[in-house]
């Protein structure tokens, strides 16, 4: 299913991202280059990781986290995990993380 729909990220108080079940690294680049302009007008952002087996959010947010210890970006990142688990009924594990610049 495919939805399309507009706002403005300023009308939004925290932003939401997610990571989908089959992305690949590709995708926490472009997610990690996101986040950190994001965050130049934000205070924090909150992004759900997930995948098919228990270690892939995990593993996920452990390279997430690589790809942005590489910035040159001014700020510290904190990162405080969320809930998180397995969706009863399917093969799908997550868990968020709200990140803000310190």
């Amino acid at each position: 299913m495919r939805i399309e729909y507009g706002f403005e990220l300023a009308a939004v108080e925290v932003p939401c991202f997610a990571v989908e079940a089959i992305e690949g690294i590709g995708k926490l680049f472009s997610l990690a280059t996101l986040v950190l302009n994001v965050l130049e007008t934000k205070s924090r952002v909150e992004i759900v990781f997930h995948g098919l087996n228990p270690d892939d959010p995990e593993s996920k947010i452990d390279a997430f986290k690589e790809i942005v210890a590489g910035s040159r970006g001014p700020r510290s990142l904190h990162y405080e995990l969320g809930s998180g688990g397995h969706i009863a009924g399917s093969s799908s594990y997550f868990r968020w993380v709200t990140i803000s610049a310190g």
